[in-house]
């Protein structure tokens, strides 16, 4: 039987697979570590098929036979099926000699036998064990499928393991309701549980205890009355903290999308899965100093959520005088409604103001979708006098922070960022990000927050553990870095159809911000005052 590779990628859909493992003569990585090897393989749970289908399985005890012909009695190994699932509970192993899944019997500690061409079978030798590891495994190329870089067995292994680990939290979601269609193509393969992805499938049809992922603001009134009626288990998919290179309200897909199966990280409610990390976490030195990294390269390119600066440094407009950026946000999003912050952007600056005294020079920035008039959120100039030095459209928000001394902010997003570049920030609502002693609190932070943390890991709690990503070269879900980096050398450019989708889009703002000067002007003149711009 041919030699073959143990480890693969996983089909993601609409991935674009590049070569992952090639057979190479030069074998020094791990060769002699054969023990090592098949230890890691264990504790990733990788190799084969680690994407299949886990059927029900009988008692413990049972032989898995992967020739062509099992005996009677025994579970058949099926090549879609996940080995790791099957091999938890097996007593014996029956394989053909030459086959690699031996490396997995191995790995898991089962007795095997191997097959003869006359019937006949053979118990398996500790020696057979180092031989079938040079073959399948440490006996081939292996190389990133992200940079191209050659990569040592164990590094596949670990990135075989990143897969598996989105992989097996997606197999409990049963239903995903409230993707737009033109996110499904980058969404999908973050929700991949080795089949198609289940959207909109009906709640009566899914299994007691599996959950509903929803991208909540989404669903359709009679979504949302199936989802009352049936009481699931309920995962909140939101946009990540890195997101593209473009807007949503554009319909430009996401690159990162957060699942959380406790809340959403912008209710203070209920503990989200990002504020258990920050209150329970262990933060070893290796994570800590990958987010130090990340946070130094996002820093350093000038990354935020949906832009990246140009490399463009900003004058102090205000001179020697203490400047304060206050980012607006979208006044009907959730993380606004959905408890702890300020109810609107006009209110905020207020409060900035008032904090921050006269002599501040207080510079406005209003959310980019506000802007696009895709939302809700305006503030009138008449209103914005006394309140702020400058209203600032078209600079890049990292540029921005980058220029001013603190931020004050709502529950944006902004106020994250600005700790990554070491600002000062004054939060009076209550985002995922206050209350761990790194940011000046005005808003009721939760009295359940009582842990203290560091910058490096907060970033790894936010960056490096709750998000998922997607290399948008590759099609595969990849880490936070190779994310960032891709940004920072450039966004992929749009499809034609995608940049029909934003032009029609930015025309509808514009259409709308035309249509609500007018009903202002109307209102106005019949002795109404409007300050908000309508949807």
């Amino acid at each position: 039987m041919a030699a073959r590779p143990i480890l693969s990628i996983p089909p993601f859909p609409g991935a674009r697979l590049p070569q992952f493992a090639a057979p190479d003569t030069d074998r020094a990585d791990d060769t002699n570590e054969p023990d090592a090897l098949l230890d890691a393989l264990a504790r990733h749970r990788v190799g084969g098929c680690y994407w299949g289908s886990q059927p029900v399985l009988p008692e413990a005890g049972y032989v898995l036979d992967g020739t062509a012909k099992p005996q009677a009695g025994a579970l058949a190994w099926r090549h879609g099926d996940d080995p790791w699932h099957l091999l938890e509970q097996a007593s014996r192993v029956r394989l053909p000699r030459g086959d690699a899944r031996a490396v997995l019997a191995f790995a898991a500690g089962r007795p095997l036998v191997f097959e003869a061409g006359d019937g006949s079978e053979q118990e398996a030798s500790d020696a057979e064990a180092a031989r079938g590891v040079a073959r399948h495994l440490s006996g081939w190329r292996w190389t990133s499928p992200f940079d191209g870089r050659r990569i040592t067995p164990r590094e596949a292994i670990e990135l075989c393991s990143h897969w598996r680990q989105l992989i097996d939290a997606n197999r409990a979601i049963q239903s995903v309701m409230g993707i737009a269609y033109w996110k499904k193509p980058t969404v999908s393969p973050l929700l991949w549980a080795g089949g198609p992805v289940p959207y909109n499938r009906r709640l009566d049809k899914i299994t007691r205890g599996m959950t509903v992922a929803v991208w909540r603001s989404r669903l359709s009134a009679a979504q949302r009355r199936e989802i009352v009626a049936t009481d699931p288990a309920v995962a909140e998919i939101e946009d990540g903290f890195i997101r593209s290179a473009g807007l949503g309200a554009d319909c430009v897909p996401p690159l990162s999308i957060i699942v959380d199966r406790r809340g959403v990280h912008f209710d203070p409610s209920a503990p989200s899965e990002i504020e258990q990390l920050l209150q329970e976490g262990e933060f070893s030195a290796d994570i800590r100093a990958r987010a130090r990294v990340l946070r130094d390269a996002i820093v350093g390119s000038g990354l935020s959520k949906y832009e990246k600066n140009a490399g463009a440094v900003l004058e102090r407009p205000g001179g020697t005088r203490c400047h304060i950026l206050v980012p607006g946000q979208v006044e009907d999003d959730r993380a606004v409604t959905s408890g702890g912050a300020l109810p609107s952007n006009l209110e905020l600056l207020r409060r900035a103001r008032a904090e921050a005294g006269a002599a501040a020079h207080i510079i406005y920035k209003p959310h980019p979708d506000v802007l696009a008039g895709h939302r809700r959120g305006q503030v009138a100039s008449s209103e914005l006098e006394g309140l702020a030095d400058q209203v600032e459209t078209a600079a890049p928000i990292s540029a921005l922070i980058a220029m001013v001394d603190e931020l004050h902010v709502n529950s944006s997003l902004a106020g994250f960022e600005a700790l990554l570049r070491g600002k000062a920030v004054t939060v009076h609502g209550v985002p995922f990000y206050a209350g761990w002693g790194l940011t000046t609190d005005r808003g009721p932070i939760p009295a359940r927050r009582t842990a203290r943390r560091t910058l490096d890991e907060l970033v790894a709690a936010a960056l490096l553990l709750y998000p998922r990503y997607l290399d948008p070269v590759t099609g595969l879900p990849c880490p936070a870095e190779v994310l960032a980096e891709r940004l920072a050398a450039g966004p992929p450019a749009l499809a034609a159809a995608a940049r029909t989708v934003v032009a029609v889009r930015r025309t509808a703002g514009r259409i709308s911000r035309v249509l609500g000067v007018i009903s202002r002007r109307m209102e106005s003149s019949g002795g109404s005052e409007v300050t908000e711009n309508k949807r």
